[in-house]
């Protein structure tokens, strides 16, 4: 990465603390977006600077309340409306169901958007849906962004959400991988074999001398 783009000048937010933060992001923004706690203040793929860079609008012909819209992900290219529906269908009555398709192939581009018609509905099928497997895809549900997120940035721009660890550019504050906890400055992080973060406050000098000499007090 050229030093000219190892940085963001201006942060247009206050960077979360380990008591003000959220694990679902309420307004977005790339640098944000590709920190795992959001608290970076330094891009650390490409893509966060060319997200940051760029200026998204979202498609006026897009009709529909988001609010009670879902966007599912990662679908088969053999996934159809109808099995979409009939998956869904069970959450609560659905309004409209609309398979995203390249314009010149027709194929699917693996993601849909379902609009119910009340609000609980979309809200408990994004809460009842996150191991869903469909055509033995494992399937990922959020809320539409496009409408609701302000500054959201779509991923082929660099931004969105989720991704995989191999592409080195994952983002969070989704559904899929909300932000972590910040670690507070005075402590130390403590993983498990579990992964599970806990947060113990780091020894002073003469606290840690103390107990090194209990542990080898004969």
């Amino acid at each position: 990465m050229d030093a000219g783009e190892s940085s963001i000048c201006f942060l247009p937010y206050e960077l979360p603390t380990f008591d003000n933060w959220s694990p679902i992001a309420t307004f977005y923004h790339p640098l944000m977006a590709g920190s795992i706690d959001g608290t970076d203040t330094v891009p650390h793929d490409k893509a966060v600077i060319r997200a940051s860079k760029s200026v998204y609008k979202p498609n006026k012909k897009v009709t529909g309340d988001p609010r009670k819209t879902i966007m599912v992900r990662h679908l088969s290219l053999t996934t159809n409306e109808s099995t979409i529906k009939q998956i869904f269908q069970r959450f609560g009555e659905i309004k409209k169901c609309r398979l995203v398709r390249d314009i010149i192939t027709g194929n699917s581009r693996r993601y849909a958007f379902i609009e119910y018609n009340h609000e609980r509905d979309a809200r408990h099928a994004s809460r009842e849906t996150k191991d869903l497997i469909i055509d033995e895809c494992k399937v990922t549900i959020d809320f539409e962004c496009s409408r609701t997120l302000p500054g959201w940035i779509p991923r082929r721009f660099g931004g969105g959400f989720g991704g995989k660890k191999e592409s080195g550019q994952l983002r969070f504050g989704g559904m899929e991988r909300p932000f972590r906890r910040p670690i507070p400055l005075n402590s130390k992080r403590v993983n498990d074999c579990r992964g599970i973060k806990r947060d113990v406050p780091a020894e002073t000098g003469s606290k840690r001398e103390e107990n090194i000499s209990k542990k080898y007090r004969v």
